[in-house]
């Protein structure tokens, strides 16, 4: 059986991950969150005392991490480090920018590429995240590169925040965006670029259901 594999692609607060969640419940289709994957490696260096860019002292843990997908009755992806379940504490402010660091270092891509590669022969999946459609897989039937203003997309990132309850200023959020944005599109192992077969996506001007109504049809129109 041939599986479909739609791969959304984009920088920082896009609503890549709100986007394709809700995509794939409506399609029934697998939703992999990458970002989420990357955040647990991040979290663990933290909680092991290890600084996240030190690649030379998080590489040789790898090995030993476990770290599950799982998906509970709510149909939404779990992360689980060594059994515990981080999917809330993977989200704080301070993991989101370790993430970015993590994903930069060559080791940690190689030993997760194998786990979201399995996902996509296994099922219908959307994937998100930064390299999806150009290297993850390069062969998705769809690819979109999802992406909004970094104002906008940082209005959104500091509402999202505020609802978890996390304390934090506009000005911070958007120069943390600003600040991903650029290690993303400039680091040297598989940076932020848009595939040449992808579809541009600029939602700044959309809102949330404009945007996951042009997700759909673009999948529809090319499954």
């Amino acid at each position: 059986m041939k599986y479909v594999s739609v791969a959304i692609d984009g920088p920082s607060g896009a609503g890549k991950s709100t986007l394709a969640r809700k995509a794939a419940a409506i399609l029934g289709y697998l939703y992999v969150d990458t970002g989420a994957i990357y955040r647990t490696v991040a979290l663990s260096a933290v909680r092991g005392g290890i600084d996240p860019a030190d690649a030379q002292a998080l590489v040789p843990t790898l090995e030993q991490l476990d770290i599950r997908l799982e998906y509970g009755e709510d149909g939404l992806q779990h992360m689980y480090l060594n059994g515990e379940d981080v999917s809330e504490a993977i989200r704080v402010h301070e993991i989101s920018q370790h993430a970015s660091t993590v994903s930069a270092i060559p080791a940690v891509r190689a030993f997760l590429l194998e786990l979201q590669r399995d996902l996509a022969r296994k099922n219908n999946v959307i994937m998100d995240g930064r390299d999806i459609g150009t290297v993850v897989l390069p062969q998705a039937q769809v690819k979109i590169f999802l992406t909004a203003s970094p104002e906008s997309r940082a209005h959104r990132r500091y509402l999202e925040l505020q609802q978890r309850g996390q304390d934090t200023q506009f000005e911070t959020v958007l120069r943390d965006i600003i600040k991903r944005d650029e290690q993303d599109t400039n680091r040297p192992i598989a940076p932020l670029r848009q595939a040449q077969d992808a579809v541009l996506l600029d939602t700044t001007r959309l809102n949330l259901e404009q945007s996951l109504q042009a997700i759909l049809d673009i999948i529809r129109e090319r499954v």
